[in-house]
């Protein structure tokens, strides 16, 4: 006989729905109260009755009906054992002053009564059984909000929880380690056997969980410090009049990003802020840029004003500006843009000192944007790097002209290392697309060996695909053989599963 059956099941069932909510704790509390109640009714012996349905039941849901568990217990059958224990009771309350001394927290007199009258010691059993099923479940609780937190409220609940069960935790017996209460369990069907591994194991449970706790809520305060520095940092920088504003509102919105990403990573505060992150260090680099753009462009109108008057100053306002412009990365679709504008102020600069080296900057300036604009939107076949690499020398070749005692080497000298690396990286990409084509053309090649004379033997076949695809693996991203290269691996490699 099971100790629970299917007609008090199903009446403890519906009572327990009308009891619950629809948050995510109340359906945590629900699972508990199922999972024990779904342990009686897989435990075989006598039926349990209203005071065990009341005690899987009440210490999560204080409102459940005792009707319903008058109707449970009914339906159930409870066994006669239970009256004979209602019995005990009674007598035990008419010698109240016995009960008490023996249930004294003192294991002298505690260990000789539980050999030759345990049942004097049913208050110390039952209070035992409250505290243990008092712990399980609330680590069970702070366990599931813990670990798979949503929100700052779960952590909140968890840690409660925490608490909570740390409460029944020190509410337990210590004294009776390793104890188990035969008769006691034997009418009661205890589901726990309280033993040293199993207190210390919760006590390290606990310990874990409320350290996790702890953490995710000390994270918070980093992720809402950091938000809250990004968004001021993005209102100053809207508001900023200034270059000088503008840049110190830009070094504000960069603290608040480090801040975000120290944050530790195994919390819900870094999952939140890692999902914000991208969107953040988007708009910062947007800002940044524009930045140094607006910059460049109040050091020009500053320096138009004063040239007729101080030509010294204004070139230097000039050169100013290209310092910002200079720190436009070739990757950023603004640099079109940036080297336009870094040609106008070198222009200008070249006007005031040197027409000659003016010119033959502004010239060398020509051939590296043609050289940029045609960069864009790779890959490209080998033969545009080629012109591409041309247009990059062509303006090496200008800005080697302008010699040590012009006014303006230095500033040549600095367009020209940056053209020299701009130029290597052209040349990698082309070695690259020579290299991947000449790839692809062998992979082919074997291909069409391949498909004239297939060998019989099933290994040898298998052999030359993996051949091909290990040929085909070695053309790199980026260029133009790569896209076929790769629809030939996945042909090839469905070949090989065949």
């Amino acid at each position: 006989m099971y100790r629970l059956n299917k007609r008090a099941w199903k009446l403890l069932l519906a009572e327990i729905e009308k009891c619950s909510g629809n948050d995510q704790v109340s359906q945590i509390e629900k699972q508990i109260v199922i999972k024990r109640l779904e342990k009686l009714r897989l435990e075989k012996g006598s039926p349990a009755g209203i005071d065990e349905l009341r005690e899987a039941v009440v210490d999560i849901y204080p409102q459940f009906s005792q009707k319903v568990l008058k109707q449970a217990a009914k339906a159930n059958r409870p066994s006669r054992i239970f009256s004979k224990i209602k019995w005990v009771v009674i007598l035990a309350g008419s010698s109240a002053g016995v009960v008490w001394v023996a249930n004294l927290p003192d294991p002298m007199i505690r260990w000789p009564v539980a050999r030759t009258a345990p049942m004097l010691l049913l208050p110390s059993y039952m209070s035992m059984d409250y505290h243990y099923r008092g712990v399980i479940q609330n680590l069970e609780q702070a366990d599931q909000l813990i670990n798979k937190a949503t929100s700052p409220v779960d952590i909140q609940e968890g840690a409660k929880k925490v608490q909570q069960a740390q409460k029944h935790l020190d509410n337990l017996p210590v004294w009776f380690l390793g104890y188990y209460p035969e008769g006691y369990c034997t009418w009661f069907r205890c589901s726990w056997r309280f033993t040293v591994d199993e207190f210390e194991a919760a006590r390290e449970k606990a310990a874990r969980i409320n350290a996790i706790a702890f953490q995710d809520k000390n994270a918070l305060t980093p992720l809402n410090q950091g938000e809250q520095a990004i968004q001021l940092a993005k209102q100053q920088y809207e508001q900023a009049t200034t270059t000088q504003d503008r840049e110190k509102a830009i070094a504000s919105w960069q603290a608040g990003i480090d801040q975000l990403e120290e944050i530790p990573a195994e919390t819900l505060a870094a999952k939140t802020a890692k999902s914000k992150l991208k969107a953040y260090k988007r708009d910062f680099e947007n800002a940044r840029i524009g930045s140094f753009i607006t910059a460049a462009q109040e050091f020009d109108l500053a320096a138009e004003k004063i040239k007729p008057t101080q030509p010294q100053t204004a070139s230097q306002l000039w050169q100013q500006a290209i310092n910002r412009i200079n720190e436009v990365p070739l990757e950023n679709p603004r640099y079109l843009e940036a080297q336009k504008l870094m040609a106008m102020y070198q222009s200008k600069i070249q006007g005031l000192v040197d027409p000659k080296s003016s010119k033959i900057i502004a010239g060398a300036k020509q051939f590296a944007q043609a050289a940029a604009q045609a960069s864009q939107n790779p890959p490209h076949t080998a033969t545009k790097w080629e012109q591409i690499a041309k247009l990059w020398s062509k303006a090496i070749d200008q800005l080697e002209d302008v010699r040590v005692e012009d006014p303006d080497y230095v500033e040549a000298q600095k367009l020209l290392a940056s053209y020299q690396t701009n130029l290597g990286i052209i040349e990698t990409r082309l070695q690259a697309e020579t290299e991947s084509q000449s790839a692809l053309k062998q992979a082919n090649e074997q291909i069409q060996s391949l498909i004239a004379s297939p060998p019989s033997d099933p290994q040898q076949f298998q052999a030359q695909i993996q051949g091909i695809i290990n040929q085909l693996n070695t053309i790199k991203p980026g260029t133009t053989a790569y896209p076929e290269g790769q629809r030939l691996i996945a042909l090839a490699q469905q070949r090989l599963k065949q």
